[in-house]
């Protein structure tokens, strides 16, 4: 099979493309020859060496993607042969072929083409579970998204909104602004204006996957209101005094997807519930960015541009 990988951990130029041999799957395996494969700034760490990535020699980076079943293991009893199935947390993604456990196979409804399955999988069931887990929020509760033009802010915001609250955000562009609140949003301010303090002690739930921006989320807060940190994107958060805090009543709340998607059963509900809004139009996405998977450097190298509205797929 072709695959993109590398040998060592640095820029995009560590990045090669070429033949490698084909997985051999186990009982409870399927084989799946992919369509899409889901990039995200996660493989960006991956291939510098600053996150996790699955142990192999050559390494191959990938943990998302949509592709058909082409053979299955003895004892798989939930999928046929063509069937074609999502999967967001498998690894060695990067390639033409991948070996998927039955319990990480995600079933893709007829209304979802594969191309959008590949688009919304692991930024949806992120979104899906700050909200619903999370995020709990009551109607006409008015939250706001950090990077809310970004692959999770664009499905959470929309997400938020069709469960009836009021959805503020801010992002770095007009043209970002301008499709924020073309998905719904009620307002949209451009990062590095000053807005914050007219909006200080506002809002009932902060949605932070940026990091640095911490400090700042928890001051929008209202007496009571939390913060759902999810991530780091643009740096480390800073150290927080939690005395103010407890004055206030406001909380931090964190969480990580995997500690929810822990069965084949719970990845089927969460799905369900993600894929029916997009069923209904509730949530509408930006066209993914699509590259070769021959064409993996250009792919990462666009990625950390920060240009990118929307997901990057690679096509094998």
């Amino acid at each position: 099979m072709k695959a993109l990988y590398f040998n060592e951990f640095g820029d995009s130029t560590v990045l090669t493309y070429g033949d490698l041999p084909d997985p051999v799957i186990q009982e409870n395996e399927l084989l799946i020859e992919m369509m899409y494969i889901g990039l995200n700034y996660a493989d960006i760490y991956r291939r510098k060496g600053s996150y996790h990535i699955e142990s192999r020699n050559p390494l191959i980076n990938g943990y998302e993607g949509v592709g058909k079943i082409i053979q299955k293991g003895r004892s798989v009893s939930k999928f046929q042969l063509g069937e074609t199935i999502l999967f967001v947390d498998v690894p060695f993604a990067n390639a033409e072929l991948v070996a998927v456990p039955e319990k990480n196979a995600i079933r893709i409804p007829s209304s979802i083409p594969p191309e959008l399955a590949a688009s919304i999988g692991l930024q949806g069931l992120t979104a899906d579970f700050l909200a619903h887990d999370l995020g709990n929020n009551v109607n006409n509760s008015k939250v706001f998204v950090h990077g809310i033009s970004g692959g999770v802010g664009q499905i959470l915001s929309q997400l938020l909104t069709a469960d009836g609250l009021e959805v503020f955000g801010v992002t770095s562009s007009e043209e970002k602004r301008q499709l924020a609140l073309d998905q719904g949003a009620k307002q949209v301010f451009l990062r590095n204006t000053e807005w914050q303090e007219t909006y200080t002690f506002f809002f009932d739930t902060v949605y932070d996957g940026i990091g640095h921006t911490l400090a700042e989320s928890v001051d929008l807060l209202k007496n009571r209101g939390k913060v759902i940190f999810f991530g780091m994107a643009g740096g480390n958060p800073p150290a927080i005094d939690f005395i103010p805090l407890l004055s206030k009543s406001k909380s931090i709340l964190t969480g990580d997807l995997w500690d929810y998607l822990t069965s084949f059963q719970e990845r089927e509900r969460r799905s369900t519930r993600l894929f029916t809004y997009f069923s209904k139009n509730q949530i509408k996405i930006s066209q993914p960015t699509i590259f070769s998977l021959a064409d993996g450097k250009a792919a990462h190298d666009y990625l950390e541009s920060g240009k990118s509205v929307g997901k990057i797929l690679l096509q094998p």
